[in-house]
């Protein structure tokens, strides 16, 4: 179990568009161990990897405690509906806001053998796939939000709402 550190605002790789993956390498599978070992130790529901300091179009995400997945250089293909809930960062801690999303999205992407895989998911998923996504463009969530940024409490860093 090797932990990173979760880059927070302010550091400048948050900004940062990512490069695509082309080939899976030891190092890159090492990074994929890693940010679920990060993200499981920080209880987030997604992580990306801008988010410990590696430009590489990587999300590893688990919305349920119980369905690990990983998408290397995914994309949105298909999304509707709309949801209006709070959301949070691990890069961003202590901080949660208003963020409208499509409630359904399918995605695209290679999983960690570098096979094409499609992901669809509603609600938590469908927010979490679009919030991680926009880390490998250089953008966080902050950008999104309605209304004020607010304090999360110390009772509710644990809920849904921290993304990463």
């Amino acid at each position: 179990m090797a932990l990173r550190t979760i880059r927070t605002l302010g550091d400048e790789v948050l900004s940062k568009k990512c490069k695509e993956v082309t080939e899976m390498t030891p190092r890159i599978k090492e990074l994929i161990q890693d940010m679920f070992d990060t993200m499981y130790a920080e209880y987030g529901v997604g992580l990306a990897a801008p988010q410990v300091g590696i430009l590489k179009r990587i999300i590893v995400m688990d919305v349920t405690g119980e369905d690990p997945i990983v998408m290397i250089n995914p994309r949105i293909v298909e999304s509707s509906g709309e949801q209006i809930g709070n959301e949070g960062c691990l890069s961003v801690p202590g901080k949660t806001g208003v963020v409208r999303r499509p409630n359904y999205v399918k995605a695209v992407a290679l999983n960690e053998e570098m096979q094409p895989i499609e992901i669809e998911g509603t609600e938590l998923l469908a927010r979490a796939i679009c919030h991680e996504l926009e880390h490998l463009e250089g953008k966080l969530y902050l950008e999104r939000v309605e209304g004020e940024l607010m304090n999360v409490s110390d009772e509710d860093e644990e809920t849904e709402t921290e993304f990463e």
